[in-house]
């Protein structure tokens, strides 16, 4: 029996939604510092996943699911932000939204044209990602609307 044989559904699940949130973070230093995809790559899988704080211990992530869309995200940035850019208002391109939301941007779309996942999980989870980085505001509901639109245009025939 293989390890991943030996962690129940829930368990996957919660390790997914944790590469989702480091992807974010991985794309968002990687723009902030000019950092490249091997460096990042390297750093989060080494050092931040299932590591220990004294605020507590980080999740484990799954380093296959990471590692293809952190690069899916950056081999296809052009395309993705050109997507982006038509689910967002004309005078809002993405260079001038917050980087987190460029970087859950980047994330997701890649997520759902490069790697196919299904649309409504896509957009399930990074809404629920989009309320742990803004509590207050009214991002999640930004972050629905826009990725609801790429979605649509992406994979229409998941929505017909």
């Amino acid at each position: 029996m293989s390890q991943s044989d030996k962690i129940s559904g829930n368990q996957k699940r919660k390790i997914r939604s944790a590469t989702r949130l480091y992807i974010i973070q991985a794309l968002f230093q990687m723009e902030q510092l000019g950092q490249s995809v091997d460096q990042v790559a390297e750093e989060f899988i080494k050092h931040r996943f299932g590591a220990n704080y004294d605020e507590g211990q980080m999740s484990d992530g799954d380093e296959s699911l990471f590692k293809s869309i952190l690069e899916a995200a950056v081999n296809y940035q052009a395309s993705i932000d050109q997507l982006t850019d038509r689910a967002l208002v004309e005078k809002w391109p993405i260079a001038r939204i917050d980087p987190t939301l460029r970087s859950l941007f980047r994330s997701a779309a890649a997520e759902i044209v490069q790697i196919k996942t299904p649309p409504k999980i896509v957009i399930a989870e990074y809404v629920a990602l989009a309320h742990a980085f803004f509590t207050d505001g009214k991002e999640p509901n930004f972050v629905n609307a826009v990725l609801d639109h790429m979605a649509k245009e992406a994979c229409p025939n998941e929505f017909s």
